[in-house]
């Protein structure tokens, strides 16, 4: 296997909105990631960072939103344009799993025609019904695509075995929002890799107890952090948090991989 880190730009923000009530009012940019997997099965996207919209119309496209985080992003660094670089083209993708629907996360949803897109039931119900305090994090025009999803069940599907190997396992990770899941990749060289997207925002969330700023549910939050811990402790996995400025400059840009 062969895995590739990617940064779809960054979003301009403020330190509140990641580690709840520190250095109010901060300015705090952060990276929006997404991964590429190269598995001897197929090609597997983790996440899809912005829409194109957001380049050139971001007034439009977000909304409200922009008060908070505003996207600044290339064209180069489109997720679409951004595989080219390692040989991926659109149609070799076979899986895009989705942590979950927000804005940062799903905005090349339909672009991959090849794939099929893994999401939480709970996720996709919810983004259609957020709660009023999440909904600008969603972008219907975003997700709703007729696309084929393959749906999992909450608990019920947990460490879903993506291709029966132990390769990549996707954990149900609930507490950013109600159907978030995040991804283990077991690398044979790197070793495992834990891919937790916006269940643990920074190392602040993780090493330190310190809640995230947007969190559909802090109880659930902090048992999905807890569970991190534990795969840190016990597998020596490397927790790989999802908008941490700081620890995301320690990694391997595509086209540098890791294996």
């Amino acid at each position: 296997m062969k895995l590739y880190f990617f940064e779809a730009g960054v979003l301009k923000s403020q330190k509140q909105f990641f580690t709840l009530g520190m250095d109010v009012g901060k300015a705090f940019d952060v990276p929006v990631p997404f991964l590429l997997i190269e598995h001897p099965k197929g090609k597997i996207l983790f996440d899809t960072g912005n829409a194109f919209e957001t380049i050139h119309n971001k007034e439009d496209h977000w909304g409200g939103i922009l008060a908070a985080y505003d996207p600044v992003m290339t064209e180069d660094q489109w997720c679409v344009n951004s595989i080219k670089k390692v040989g991926c083209t659109p149609e070799d993708v076979k899986y895009v799993i989705l942590s979950h629907l927000h804005l940062d996360h799903a905005g090349c949803v339909g672009h991959f025609p090849n794939a099929r897109y893994v999401v939480q039931r709970d996720e996709l119900h919810y983004a259609y019904v957020p709660d009023p305090f999440m909904k600008l994090a969603y972008i219907r025009k975003d997700f709703d695509k007729d696309v084929d999803w393959l749906i999992l069940e909450g608990w019920q599907n947990d460490r879903f075995d993506l291709f029966g190997d132990g390769s990549i396992v996707l954990y149900f990770t609930p507490g950013h929002t109600p159907g978030h899941q995040s991804v283990l990749v077991n690398l044979p060289k790197s070793g495992p890799m834990f891919f937790a997207a916006d269940s643990c925002y920074t190392l602040a969330n993780l090493n330190d107890s310190i809640l995230p700023g947007l969190s559909w549910n802090n109880g659930e939050t902090i048992k999905s952090v807890q569970r991190m811990r534990h795969l840190q402790d016990a597998m020596g996995a490397t927790i790989v948090t999802g908008h941490d400025p700081e620890a995301w400059q320690q990694y391997r840009q595509a086209p540098a991989f890791y294996e």
